[in-house]
């Protein structure tokens, strides 16, 4: 035996992203700026990998926000999403204690599955994670389990895999039932792209894209 020890074999999910876990996330906001405008709902979509290499979506979080204090909230966003952010029946939470305990599951997934981090999986993924690092800056959150600035979005791998980038299109092109009456909830469009890209990294494997034939681990530690 050599003097060192050989590292402990990593998970097929660690091993399939590179020592992330993929978690989907889906906000709805009072509008297109992160820094100025209102969250109003999130949700996120954990993700498991069978002993077959296949991946399915596991565990559904999702909440409905108070808009922070002096939040703007634009009307056009209000009439698109269709949401009373002052209805009392929303029976929604501040951002601070929501996403302490969404995130709280994220961190026990991510050790689950034998990863080191999350990264987060979006459609138009840059949209969702500027609402999502605003939040988390607005309100000192200090244990945010997703990569700072990594994420995988699906309007891109759907175009290239599926030649669309329409979230509801993308879906129906897979063979994905969708609900067009019930879009637009973050719930709801969080597991559609969960199934999206479930879908396509399960239909990459079949084609004998992964794992790679003779191919070289360079992942990092």
């Amino acid at each position: 035996m050599s003097g060192t020890e050989d590292k402990q074999e990593k998970s097929p999910m660690a091993q399939r992203f590179r020592g992330f876990l993929p978690v989907v996330v889906d906000v709805e906001t009072g509008g297109f700026n992160a820094d100025t405008d209102a969250l109003l709902e999130i949700a996120m979509v954990t993700l498991r990998m069978d002993d077959d290499g296949y991946l399915h979506p596991n565990e559904t979080l999702s909440a409905n926000i108070h808009p922070f204090d002096g939040a703007n909230l634009e009307k056009e966003a209000l009439d698109f999403t269709g949401i009373d952010p002052f209805d009392p029946e929303r029976d929604a939470e501040f951002e601070i204690e929501a996403l302490t305990e969404m995130f709280q599951v994220i961190r026990r997934e991510v050790k689950a599955a034998g990863c080191n981090r999350a990264v987060l999986v979006g459609h138009n993924a840059h949209f969702d994670h500027g609402f999502l690092r605003a939040a988390i800056a607005r309100n000192d959150i200090k244990r945010d389990p997703f990569h700072p600035f990594s994420s995988f979005d699906t309007a891109s791998i759907a175009a290239i895999s599926l030649g669309q980038t329409v979230l509801a299109k993308s879906c129906i092109t897979a063979g994905i039932d969708f609900d067009n009456s019930a879009a637009h909830s973050a719930a709801y469009d969080t597991f559609k792209t969960a199934e999206l890209f479930c879908f396509i990294v399960n239909r990459y494997k079949d084609l004998g894209g992964w794992p790679l034939a003779g191919g070289e681990d360079v992942s990092e530690d």
